[in-house]
């Protein structure tokens, strides 16, 4: 299906509730702001095609279409997805040391990529107190500040448009899946009308994610607890704790995760992907080791990169347990199922001729495999 533009974006995500904020159609044009993680449209646009439409994780998504472009092969809808192999990993002795959340994995691969010159600017996403925000990053050693979890979700992808648009060649992102599928629209939809995204697009590091939170509900309920401009982090521990810790210069502050959960806006449901499938390289908290990661090699560019920064000593890797992939797999299955459960109860996915537009479009016999 040819893109469409601004009218139909609005009235078939944002109207709809299924825009997550990622920041896809943000900076593109005028029309188009993100405020407190909120995406919204200023001034109505008459443009029968737009890159913001082409661009949106959330209308008309054609799995077949991107698997093919990034991977060479249709989308089998395996629940890690297409990957080359799949690590326990975590800094080495040449990363600086910081405040990594995890393992710092992320930390170190950036900060390698940046200075062996393999990106020339890398898209973060920082926080102002609670706010997360997007920054272009040119020295490796500012990525350890924005390498703590914002668990809000941010237009980092608005931060790819702006940096694409003010000349940067070679671009590194960390993003969450919604947002990996939003740059690999970039890479496929603009490569298609020849413009050279996917060239300067060098390196798409996913996070896995189950769920993000809406920024403005997250902040009407921790206010109420914590003064928000003394945060300085916030953890969510393995379970069985059951607690979101709030670390801020007045000291800790536990809230409920049934609380917290509350906070997760309903377009989180109808999200397929849990280990950011369209990425280089995916990476997680290694299931029941925080000081870990689970990292996943999905292309050959990952993989370059995984092994330059192992054999400079900023990445140690280890073989991945059968037991930890056996999880990973279920954890990521159950997800995949529930969300399409829901876009078929919504008529959003392989909605036919006459229908309204669909979220996501798969083979049928994909998306039958998935929820049997």
């Amino acid at each position: 299906m040819k893109a469409l533009g601004s009218r139909e974006l609005v009235s078939d995500v944002i109207t709809k509730d299924l825009c997550i904020g990622c920041g896809g159609c943000v900076n593109l044009c005028p029309y188009f702001r993100s405020f407190g993680c909120v995406t919204s449209q200023l001034f109505p646009c008459t443009l029968d095609e737009g890159r913001c439409f082409a661009y949106c994780p959330k209308i008309e998504v054609d799995l077949d279409e991107i698997s093919r472009a990034l991977y060479g092969e249709p989308y089998h809808g395996d629940p890690l997805g297409s990957y080359l192999s799949i690590h326990v990993t975590r800094a080495g002795t040449s990363m600086p040391r910081g405040s990594f959340q995890s393992g710092g994995t992320v930390s170190a691969l950036v900060s390698f990529a940046l200075k062996d010159s393999l990106i020339d600017a890398a898209i973060l996403t920082d926080r102002e107190h609670l706010l997360p925000v997007p920054r272009t990053i040119t020295d490796a050693a500012d990525v350890v500040r924005c390498a703590s979890s914002k668990y809000a979700a941010a237009p980092t992808v608005g931060e790819v448009n702006a940096a694409l648009k003010n000349g940067h060649g070679a671009l590194g992102v960390v993003a969450t899946p919604c947002q990996t599928l939003a740059l690999a629209q970039m890479r496929t939809a603009a490569s298609a009308a020849g413009e050279d995204v996917a060239g300067r697009l060098k390196l798409v590091i996913g996070l896995f994610c189950t769920w993000a939170l809406d920024y403005r509900a997250l902040e009407s309920l921790l206010s109420k607890r914590v003064d928000i401009g003394l945060i300085e982090k916030i953890d969510i521990p393995p379970p069985p704790a059951e607690l979101v810790l709030v670390y801020s210069a007045a000291g800790t502050t536990e809230v409920p995760l049934s609380e917290v959960r509350e906070c997760i806006p309903s377009t989180c449901g109808y999200c397929i992907d849990m280990t950011a499938e369209f990425a280089d390289i995916s990476v997680g908290v290694l299931e029941g080791d925080t000081g870990r990661n689970t990292l996943i090699v999905r292309t050959t560019a990952g993989r370059e990169l995984v092994e330059k920064a192992a054999k400079n000593g900023y990445l140690e890797i280890e073989a991945y347990p059968k037991d930890a992939f056996e999880h990973l797999s279920w954890a990521a299955s159950n997800k995949k199922r529930k969300a399409l459960l829901k876009l078929k109860d919504r008529d959003l996915l392989n909605t036919g001729e006459g229908a309204q537009r669909a979220s996501i479009r798969m083979r049928p016999e994909v998306a039958e495999r998935i929820v049997a």
